[in-house]
């Protein structure tokens, strides 16, 4: 005869709230580091970068999602989702256009803070902008109390020199944007870091170039977009110039561009040209000469040395300004003279 069972130990009230209330909290517990691990990969992971100091390209139009989704895409950042969310929640003004100088030990968050509101870092703002010389660069990086001085005092030949710069002239080799620098950079670094990425933009330029281009080689593309980006600026009409110059130069036509008449005066120019500056000789005149000036004559930006190699396909050989803002292109002289006359008839009207 079997023994009986015992029977087993109801769950008193008090073991079940025990029981309940441990879950709970080891369910928080988990949850909590879940959340701390997500941030800390997410947010405050260090920026990945692959030297002590490493630049950051953010291009007019860039946003912060398409920025963190390029990050995740390269895997760089974990958990976009977080970062997005914390751009919505705590940053309120918007992705700044600009280069930045990232360094070692910085974390996301860090960086998202810094493209978004450059005022509150230790970074030095140095602007470049398309169109000026390299006379205006080197005038504001001297003018720069945050910049170290190393060459800017020097000629333009020292600088050349000293840079290891393999060219006679200075001028249109240095790319224009907005760069963020650590507080006393030298100018030696920065003028070597613009002269850096205005030969890669060339560079990657030249490689995707149509064919049948009238340009021997990347120099003479760098003095065509110099000259474009003097005459507009506006940006849809970057090819339609590139194509007016390079169909005279096709022709035989003189450039006879104004630009260049005035960089070739030098410290003569005071705000207007005559007849007889566009009489004066100077190698730059391309009212007098054939072809390209010697030199660049401004520093061009990357959209006007990507017009010089992709030139609209019109017949267009002539423009003029239209007196409110742009200009009209024609492909004979005719049409070509009723434009001026129409463009003076708007600068009477404005009188």
């Amino acid at each position: 005869m079997s023994s009986p069972k015992p029977k087993a130990k109801k769950k008193t009230k008090k073991q079940s709230s025990t029981f309940s209330s441990k879950t709970i909290l080891t369910t928080l517990v988990i949850c909590a580091v879940v959340v701390v691990g997500v941030l800390w990969s997410s947010l405050f992971k260090n920026y990945p970068v692959d030297a002590p100091k490493q630049r950051l390209v953010i291009s007019s139009g860039d946003t912060y999602s398409g920025y963190i989704d390029r990050l995740a895409q390269e895997g760089k950042v974990s958990f976009p989702i977080v970062l997005k969310l914390y751009q919505k929640l705590m940053i309120h003004d918007t992705l700044k256009a600009g280069v930045y100088e990232i360094r070692q030990g910085m974390s996301v968050r860090q960086v998202l803070d810094m493209i978004s509101n450059i005022d509150n870092t230790d970074m030095n703002r140095v602007q470049v902008i398309e169109g000026t010389t390299f006379k205006d660069l080197i005038k504001s990086l001297r003018k720069n109390p945050l910049v170290k001085k190393d060459v800017s005092h020097l000629s333009n030949a020292e600088i050349l020199k000293a840079l290891d710069i393999p060219f006679d002239h200075p001028e249109g080799l240095f790319a224009p944007d907005t760069y963020f620098y650590d507080k006393g950079e030298s100018d030696k670094t920065i003028l070597l870091d613009l002269y850096k990425r205005q030969m890669k933009a060339l560079d990657e330029a030249w490689e995707q170039r149509d064919n049948d281009l009238p340009y021997k080689d990347k120099y003479e593309v760098l003095i065509m977009a110099s000259i474009i980006e003097k005459e507009t600026n506006v940006d849809s009409e970057l090819e339609q110039v590139s194509g007016v110059f390079e169909r005279r130069l096709k022709l035989g036509m003189r450039l006879q561009t104004d630009p260049t008449v005035i960089y070739g005066m030098g410290e003569r120019y005071q705000g207007k040209i005559t007849r007889d500056d566009l009489r004066t000789m100077t190698p730059y005149n391309t009212y007098r000469i054939n072809g390209l000036p010697p030199t660049p004559i401004a520093l061009p930006s990357k959209k006007a040395i990507e017009a010089v190699l992709h030139p609209d396909n019109s017949n267009n050989i002539y423009f003029v300004a239209t007196g409110n803002g742009g200009h009209k292109f024609t492909s004979n002289l005719d049409d070509h003279n009723r434009a001026v006359q129409e463009y003076l008839a708007v600068i009477r009207s404005k009188k």
